[in-house]
């Protein structure tokens, strides 16, 4: 090996490739090494402000959601229309790949390959290890600093950083299929919708997404016992989802709480699922993941610049400082409203409250908790504490 690259950066999501593009368009040496294939599955929701950080052009958002629309155990729907703006919907297929494509133009250097581990040469440098088939010889990519965004359960966090095998996760399953031509009271093109009911989810959501031409359809759920590809036959039946051609399907891990700990104290950072950072309840994680990577590129750059290991922590304090609270939010909302399905109706009956709905998608556009309207926190609080200490009937 003549070549030390400043990063190898081991997985090619959006993570992954984000970290990989800012580190290569400041002029590191940068190798991204990918598996090829792999599509995670995901409703594939991007923010506003994902798209202008990111410079996400217009070929990429296959659908324009106009709407979400929350449904109940007993059915009821409640819709929550965004407004002025538009959540936009990717396809993780092109989406991804094009991420990959962008930081190979910014000069990172692609690798096709798998992952084996992390070695250490005679003076202590990083050693990625890969292969480029199962069966093929191990080579090996000299590394000043890895970045591990290998996803959920990262082989890199569980050799690498303390506390990397301790993750929970919700197993997520989806099916991308030939979308309706026309819309209908289970589907529509600019609708995404959200179904808690226990018996498609016990402890999670379904989902209903528009992508153009094509949809998903998906379940999560942490129970390992639920049969996730059942739950979402059972969904597709009753949309009449099931006349519609089945073009492909995915499942993973999905984390859904961040790792304590991102780095090991001196050469190797873990960035996106691998970090953890998928928000609680919603399950949403492209924009936090390509957020996580463009922290650990800086945090990266601390770190080549200066050669302090300590630098490598500031990814994650930076992250938990901007997202905690928010993260923090979520997990109480799940712990709580996903516990039955009496209280799920009492959570989409909240949905349908004005206040709820403007803070709600004020925040998931923006990505910050709203502070310009206190006396509607006021109100939601008081909402909020009502409907769990039901004193305020279930919908009938």
């Amino acid at each position: 090996m003549t070549t030390t690259y400043d990063v190898v950066v081991v997985g090619g999501g959006p993570a992954g490739a984000t970290a990989a593009t800012d580190l290569a368009a400041s002029g590191r040496r940068v190798a991204l090494l990918d598996r090829a294939g792999r599509i995670k599955p995901c409703g594939g929701a991007i923010p506003p402000r994902l798209i202008a950080d990111f410079d996400i052009p217009d070929a990429l958002i296959v659908a324009r959601v106009k709407a979400a629309r929350m449904i109940s155990p007993t059915h009821k729907a409640v819709d929550m229309p965004v407004g002025d703006g538009f959540v936009g919907m990717v396809d993780r297929e092109h989406f991804d790949e094009w991420l990959r494509e962008r930081a190979a133009a910014a000069g990172a250097e692609r690798i096709t390959g798998q992952y084996v581990a992390v070695e250490r040469d005679a003076d202590g440098t990083a050693l990625v290890c890969w292969r480029a088939g199962r069966d093929g010889p191990v080579e090996r990519l000299r590394a000043r600093l890895v970045i591990g965004a290998d996803g959920a359960r990262s082989a890199v966090a569980r050799s690498c950083i303390p506390g990397g095998d301790k993750v929970k996760c919700v197993f997520a399953y989806h099916e991308i299929i030939e979308a309706p031509a026309e819309d209908s009271e289970d589907y529509a093109a600019r609708r995404a919708d959200v179904i808690y009911e226990g018996s498609l989810s016990p402890d999670f959501y379904s989902w209903v997404f528009p992508h153009g031409t094509q949809a998903s359809i998906g379940v999560g759920s942490a129970d390992k016992g639920f049969g996730l590809r059942e739950s979402v036959a059972r969904l597709r039946a009753r949309t009449g989802l099931d006349r519609c051609r089945t073009i492909r399907h995915e499942g993973a891990p999905i984390p859904l709480k961040p790792l304590k700990r991102w780095d090991n104290g001196r050469d190797v950072l873990v960035v996106g699922d691998a970090a953890g950072v998928v928000a609680p309840a919603s399950g949403e994680g492209i924009y936090y993941a390509m957020a996580c990577g463009r922290m650990g590129a800086e945090a990266a750059e601390r770190f080549l610049a200066t050669g302090r290991a300590a630098a490598l922590a500031g990814a994650r304090r930076q992250f938990m400082r901007e997202h905690g609270r928010v993260f923090w939010i979520l997990g109480i909302m799940q712990y709580f409203w996903y516990s039955s399905d009496k209280r799920r109706e009492r959570f989409v009956k909240i949905c349908a409250d004005p206040d709820v709905q403007h803070l709600t998608w004020q925040a998931y556009m923006h990505k910050k908790l709203v502070r310009a309207k206190p006396l509607a926190h006021v109100r939601i609080f008081l909402k909020d504490m009502a409907h769990l200490l039901g004193l305020r009937p279930v919908p009938r």
